[in-house]
């Protein structure tokens, strides 16, 4: 979170994380479709040699003033695939809350659980624990014949215990869901 004095807005970092191709990217254009254009910026593909990261920010009305400022979201992707490691790295630094897209199709477990191992690991690195952030699990790919139970997924990746939503990203089911309990976490905190 930061301050800025000159707009009078406090700002929050939102990261959406995840293994390659689990929807984070779909969820970010998902959200920026639906928002009043007047209350966001334009979503940004930040393409370097370490792979893309899609960023926007949107200014929420409804939630009213804190601390007499006005609330602002900054929502990111990060690149999940394992060459992109790196770029990982530096976008989840300065992270508010967080949303760990899983993709639940019950060939991907293993994907999921290494990226949610190095998502683990990445937060040491930057000096935060991973029960210190506000985060949540979104469950996506709920439309799919080979998604595995909510149940397994609950057992074998959420030993945290942390809330989840169920999602399909490509219709927008659960997303604005996902995203107002990412915000609710930031707030709470």
């Amino acid at each position: 979170m930061h301050i800025d004095h000159q707009k009078n807005e406090i700002v929050f970092k939102i990261v959406y994380y995840g293994p390659g191709l689990s929807g984070k990217t779909t969820n970010l254009e998902y959200v920026h479709s639906q928002l009043d254009p007047g209350l966001c910026g334009d979503l940004i593909s930040l393409k370097t040699s370490e792979g893309r990261t899609l960023f926007f920010d949107f200014l929420h009305l409804e939630l009213g003033r804190i601390q007499g400022k006005k609330p602002r979201f900054h929502l990111y992707t990060t690149a999940g695939q394992a060459r992109y490691a790196a770029s990982r790295q530096v976008v989840l630094q300065g992270t508010d809350s967080l949303v760990f897209v899983v993709d639940s199709q019950r060939g991907r477990l293993a994907d999921n659980f290494a990226s949610l191992k190095e998502l683990q690991n990445r937060l040491t690195q930057n000096g935060v624990a991973i029960t210190q952030l506000p985060w949540l699990i979104q469950y996506n790919k709920r439309d799919l014949p080979m998604a595995e139970d909510v149940a397994v997924l609950e057992r074998k990746l959420n030993i945290w215990e942390v809330p989840y939503i169920e999602a399909i990203a490509v219709t927008g089911r659960g997303v604005f869901l996902t995203l107002r309990k990412a915000i609710e976490l930031i707030i709470k905190k």
